[in-house]
């Protein structure tokens, strides 16, 4: 019996204190500038495509740019709600990166049937997805590690946001980039990876986040 009580005092004494969990969207907003960031010095090192001006005169471009960038804020958002059991109490904002998709895909829609006459298709293919990939791990591999401190019981689906908000950063980095207007290739050859990543998110936070 004393040795129980002695064992009370010591936990109670103990001093050590738990670190409390940063509110998601603190976390989700440390993503975001130091992704930002990230983006903007791959900017500065690689340069902008030689056609930025020309380019940024198509409004499809822009609103493009706008809601890609609207899919890493969403899903890097989400996936901060999903490292929590509860998702924080805000399981309708955890689903944001829903309604942005679909507003993504209308974008592509509707740049697609303005691109008339179609862009000429560049003479490169995969490559594209091999820069995005590589632009995506520094941003994947940091959110994959600040993930993993959590007790997240929502894995796979915060994998799969995971890397699918990283990848949006390298989808970005590319368009500006890659002096290319042909939709059919960007769909073919960026965003379309961007969804296969997502997917092997799903896998990947199976294995990494699960505790």
């Amino acid at each position: 019996m004393d040795s129980i009580e002695q064992l009370i005092k010591a936990l109670t004494e103990d001093e050590t204190k738990l670190r409390p969990a940063p509110h998601p969207f603190m976390q989700s907003l440390k993503w975001i500038v130091a992704a930002a960031a990230y983006l903007a010095i791959s900017l500065v090192f690689f340069g902008l495509r030689p056609d930025i001006m020309q380019a940024t005169e198509n409004k499809w471009f822009i609103v493009e740019l706008v809601t890609l960038f609207g899919i890493f804020v969403a899903t890097s958002v989400s996936a901060s709600l999903l490292a929590f059991p509860d998702l924080h109490q805000k399981r309708i904002t955890a689903f944001a990166p829903i309604p942005v998709l679909v507003l993504f895909l209308v974008v592509i829609f509707l740049a697609w049937s303005a691109d008339n006459p179609s862009a000429l298709l560049p003479e490169h293919t995969y490559e594209c997805t091999y820069c995005i990939i590589m632009v995506s791990l520094l941003p994947a591999i940091w959110t994959f590690y600040s993930l993993r401190k959590f007790a997240s019981i929502h894995y796979r689906l915060a994998g799969g946001l995971a890397l699918l908000s990283a990848s949006s950063i390298g989808a970005l980095w590319l368009r500006l980039y890659e002096a290319n207007d042909s939709i059919i290739h960007v769909v073919e050859w960026h965003y379309l990876p961007m969804l296969v990543v997502g997917f092997i998110g799903l896998w990947l936070g199976d294995i990494i986040l699960k505790w």
